[in-house]
């Protein structure tokens, strides 16, 4: 089953799925979390159903009735292991997985291009920026850059690809 079209899905993850949240966002996927929520609804399940229903999202579920309930608009997502999940996400034509780093991992906010002032301000930032492109989040005031943890996500999603 392929769900590919010309416009980029927009996805929404339950509370199982923090690791995969984070992930599609590296990947450039605009992908809200069931976490965003107040946590304790008993009506969280309808709650998620009529959030994608009325943006237009694939909710990414480990529930597999929640995902039942969906219908088109649910993937139940069947492995607990990070690199199961996004290549049965891919496998459904859903998404392509590569690091395009334009979306912060915490909040989902686009990424714009950082200023000399954020880099320098970031305490965490390397000593050298020769060769990198910085982005920044201006929801959460946190830089990114491709340092050697998003090389080591892109090595991984590569070796998944080739497999």
């Amino acid at each position: 089953m392929s769900r590919r079209s010309t416009e980029c899905p927009r996805f929404l993850t339950d509370r199982m799925l923090g690791t995969l949240t984070r992930y599609l966002r590296f990947m450039g996927y605009d992908t809200m979390s069931a976490n965003s929520l107040t946590p304790g609804s008993t009506r969280e399940d309808t709650l998620l159903l009529e959030i994608a229903a009325r943006e237009g999202r694939i909710l990414l579920t480990r529930d597999r009735e929640l995902a039942r309930r969906g219908g088109e608009q649910a993937v139940y997502i069947a492995s607990e292991a990070i690199m199961d999940q996004i290549r049965q996400v891919a496998d459904l034509g859903l998404i392509e997985p590569e690091i395009r780093m334009i979306r912060c991992s915490l909040c989902n906010t686009r990424l714009r291009p950082a200023t000399v002032r954020e880099i320098r301000e970031a305490r965490y930032a390397p000593q050298s920026h020769a060769g990198k492109e910085f982005s920044w989040c201006p929801t959460c005031r946190k830089l990114y850059w491709m340092g050697s943890h998003s090389h080591r996500l892109k090595k991984r999603l590569e070796e998944m690809r080739s497999s």
